[in-house]
């Protein structure tokens, strides 16, 4: 018996999704619940599990083909249906070689993409199989059978590092490019993509990481590897073309200007010192300075709701609950999930939710309606090391605040006894863009001024969650 997969709905809005890749193909066994293919919506961008174990047999819709809720994307069977494998020895080869590229642990560094059906791959069987040994009846036997296939064609060092790349799991050419043109051993790195794969940030991340001081002078600056994007053209994925055309939209239908003030989170800083090691502890991550902001700007919220409402044709909709979206970097674009009634919660518990739902929106494992429903947006800015920037505010929303990065400098302070003095204190920068059809630039200072008070004055301790 066969049993046909369908595309679910992926949220109340959605009624299409684009194939972005297959995790299997046509003969793979599948357990329940293991990743079948990667689907892009407008929403999100998530993997299709299988709800049958079994064998594929047959796979309906192609890598970049879109179609509507409810199609049948895959049948899963016992194998029976399956197509017949080419029996011809060139065939064989193709798959054979190609088959490591797509899943199997060891990756031969010079294939240029992933190849889901074998006839697609003479270019990179070619070197292999030379039109002489096609002829020659008995080499296809040595080729089928081969682990050590790439042995005689490969040099040790290349053999070392397709070692390294097996260690690492599935890669990307494209990231394998990277980590080979900037001297980084993939099994040294660890992936935070789906199912641990490693991403382009990872390497990225991995090539920026300082080296453990021994004493000796810093060393001279060396640029980064240039990109292997360069040159090259691509197709925008459906995430990016969706954020394109929000944010042209946004631009045309709004009128945006941004306020900025400067916050001294001197306070915050010492109390993160104070409670670190007993906020790990309970909360088994870190405590940064991004649930503070959060908050500070949810309870701003409340009395400022100008900034909480949206523009409904003549009419402004003052939303109930302080809805904060936050900004997640994903290797295919910017996503946004949401924090309820942030306004509600601890630090600890908005700290938990931003680690959560960061780590499950990269990992493409994030619901659809964890993205909807947002009221304001907060996008750290700084996470890169930026000042401030000036965000772009995204409809229906009528506000997005930007926190730039935490530094330390001299700053002029009032000292005991009321005596201007220079002293060092952590300053970050709070950028405010909002649509001038409903605030005002009053309207904007009051709610920063209200944000930056909240945040210097640190009066956290009960809020803490611990």
């Amino acid at each position: 018996m066969s049993e046909s997969v369908v595309l679910p709905a992926l949220g109340e809005s959605v009624t299409e999704g684009t194939v972005t890749r297959w995790l299997k193909k046509v003969g793979d066994s599948v357990a329940v619940d293991e990743p079948l293919v990667e689907v892009s919506t407008d929403k999100v961008d998530t993997e299709i599990p299988s709800p049958v174990a079994g064998v594929i047999e047959q796979i309906l819709v192609q890598e970049d083909e879109t179609v509507q809720v409810g199609a049948v994307l895959v049948v899963i069977g016992d194998g029976s249906g399956a197509a017949a494998a080419p029996s011809a020895p060139v065939a064989e080869v193709a798959q054979v070689v190609a088959e490591p590229t797509i899943a199997a642990p060891v990756a031969a560094p010079i294939v240029a993409a992933p190849v889901y059906t074998p006839p697609a791959a003479p270019a990179y069987v070619a070197p292999v199989v030379a039109a002489p040994v096609i002829a020659a009846p008995v080499v296809a036997a040595p080729v089928i059978a081969a682990p050590v296939v790439a042995v005689p064609v490969v040099t040790a060092p290349a053999a070392q590092a397709q070692a390294s790349v097996s260690d690492a799991g599935y890669v990307t050419p494209l990231v394998r490019k990277l980590a080979q043109e900037s001297g980084i051993d993939l099994s040294q790195v660890a992936g935070t993509g789906v199912g641990g794969r490693i991403r382009k940030d990872d390497v990225l991340s991995a090539s920026a990481a300082p080296a453990v001081s021994t004493g000796a002078p810093a060393a001279a600056y060396v640029p980064g590897a240039a990109s292997p994007l360069r040159g090259t053209t691509e197709p925008m994925s459906r995430l990016r073309k969706v954020l394109a055309e929000r944010a042209v939209a946004s631009m045309v239908s709004t009128a945006q200007l941004t306020t900025v003030v400067e916050v001294d989170v001197t306070k915050i800083a010492q109390l993160r010192q104070k409670v670190q090691a007993a906020f790990v502890a309970k909360s088994g991550g870190k405590l940064n300075f991004m649930p503070f902001f959060t908050l500070a700007a949810a309870e701003a919220l409340r009395v400022h709701p100008k900034l909480n409402a949206s523009i409904d044709g003549e009419n402004i909709v003052y939303h109930a609950s302080e809805n904060i979206s936050f900004a997640v970097d994903t290797e295919k674009g910017l996503l946004t999930p949401v924090i309820r009634d942030a306004a509600t919660l601890t630090i600890m518990e908005i700290a938990q939710q931003i680690a959560d739902k960061a780590a499950r929106t990269r990992a493409n494992q994030l619901k659809p309606d964890e993205l909807g429903g947002g009221t304001f947006t907060l996008t750290n800015t700084g996470s890169r090391g930026a000042l401030f920037d000036t965000p772009v505010v995204f409809l229906p929303q009528v506000a997005i605040l930007g926190t730039g990065v935490v530094s330390k400098r001299p700053v002029v302070v009032q000292d005991a006894n009321g005596q201007d003095a220079i002293s060092i204190r952590s300053m970050v920068y709070l950028a405010l863009s909002y649509d001038h059809r409903l605030v005002d630039g009053a309207d904007a200072s009051r709610f920063l001024v209200d944000v930056k008070t909240r945040l210097e004055e640190a009066n956290f301790d009960s809020l803490l969650g611990l």
